[in-house]
């Protein structure tokens, strides 16, 4: 029973990815390429060198998207993951399968907003199956590892590099309509994904102490802070772990804890504000993690 339900997660998980993907494209296709927006990532690129060369944005993503999955797994160490793999092919084959299609809507008003709730929503189906579209999050993930700055901050500057680049090669107030767009798009991922803003705090309450403990450090390397507490059921001691992550790192967390350590008892908070050393770089004193 137990091998028959994860079997069909996991076919759930790729679905989800196709699917989410097969969107991706199509908001591509439909709204920011002939709107003419480069809005960040690969695909920005992609619109960029269509405009200059008249290249096509699906040999491009794929030309760019699978040496840096290469790159990935050999700098910074990511597990090469099928469903990686699959997303980051699928949305190039869906652009590729799609470029006749003659439905483009040209207003970039329309193309930042319709064409960022639609990449939203596929990029936050994506993620929910565990998967990724590739990218230059991976160069985000590259800046983050060699600088210590923040998944987000690395995002952004990557980014704004492509959205700057976009503004010389089109013009400022395209650029401008591109920036819409990202940020239509971060919101509608962070809705689909959490339903919640961006940064967490992750309250775990658990008698599994050490191994949840190992999962936050080895796993998604964040600091965190343990209270001993009693549980007023079965007055109980038991701990809770205070962990304060990033968007893709709850989604990530929340898989692991679901998988690892089901029985915690686990709450996500939204955090508006996050002051003190430790939670935007990548590394952490001993004393930090109590």
């Amino acid at each position: 029973m137990g091998g028959q339900k994860l079997g069909k997660t996991i076919v759930f998980e790729y679905i989800q990815i196709i699917f989410g993907a097969a969107l991706v494209g199509l908001a591509f296709n439909i709204f920011l390429l002939p709107s003419k927006l480069a809005a960040g990532g690969v695909s920005g690129i992609s619109t960029i060198l269509h405009e200059l060369f008249q290249f096509n944005p699906a040999y491009v993503q794929w030309a760019i998207n699978l040496p840096l999955l290469l790159l990935g797994v050999i700098l910074v160490g990511k597990e090469f993951s099928l469903k990686t793999l699959v997303g980051t092919t699928f949305v190039p084959f869906v652009i590729w399968l799609t470029a006749d299609m003659k439905l483009g809507v040209d207003n970039p008003l329309l193309g930042a907003i319709y064409g960022g709730i639609m990449l939203g929503v596929g990029l936050g189906i994506v993620y929910r199956g565990n998967g990724s579209t590739g990218g230059t999050a991976l160069i985000a993930q590259l800046v983050k590892k060699f600088t210590g700055l923040s998944s987000g901050f690395s995002q952004l500057l990557v980014d704004g590099l492509v959205v700057l680049t976009s503004a010389f090669v089109f013009n400022f107030e395209l650029a401008l309509y591109a920036m819409i767009a990202i940020y239509v798009t971060s919101k509608v991922i962070d809705f689909v994904q959490l339903q919640t803003s961006p940064t967490k705090l992750v309250l775990i309450i658990t008698d599994k102490e050490e191994e949840v403990q190992a999962l936050i450090k080895n796993e998604i390397n964040r600091g965190l802070t343990k209270i001993k507490s009693i549980g007023g059921y079965a007055n109980q001691e038991k701990t809770m772990i205070l962990c304060v992550v990033e968007q893709s790192e709850a989604v990530y967390l929340k898989k692991l804890l679901q998988t690892y350590e089901p029985t915690s008892f686990v709450i996500f908070l939204n955090a508006s504000e996050i002051l003190g050393r430790g939670f935007s770089r990548a590394q952490f004193d001993e004393d930090e993690v109590k």
